[in-house]
């Protein structure tokens, strides 16, 4: 089955998000691991290091703040999935490592970052 042409926009306007946000990280002084890490569990937009902490960024982009601003988005069940998301990390690297939930929220092309945005 095709995906409509409304599917295709978010997925253009969410890879462009994830651009944006690698940019910005990298400008930060983080080191870009992984794009669209896959698990059983579910994807990270980004995996990113800085020093010796791994940060999952969910990554939360919108046209305009009509429904609300983005970060928003990031409801319990999305924080649930990262957080299994992170365990199978560990697991994948051998080792419990610092971690920490970031989200990147863009509206209208500005990005604003939030670290530890949850626990």
């Amino acid at each position: 089955m095709q995906n409509s042409p409304q599917d295709l926009r978010k997925k253009i306007l969410g890879r462009s998000g994830e651009s944006l946000t690698c940019k910005y990280l990298k400008k930060h002084g983080y080191k870009i691991l992984y794009r669209n890490y896959t698990t059983p569990f579910g994807e990270a937009d980004v995996v990113a290091k800085k020093g010796d902490v791994i940060c999952l960024v969910e990554v939360k982009t919108r046209m305009s703040d009509a429904y609300g601003v983005p970060a928003e988005a990031v409801d319990r069940a999305k924080q649930q999935r990262y957080r299994m998301i992170a365990k199978f990390y560990c697991a994948f690297v051998g080792e419990e490592v610092p971690l920490r939930f970031d989200v990147a929220s863009i509206c209208d092309g500005e990005l604003t970052y939030f670290e530890n945005a949850f626990i």
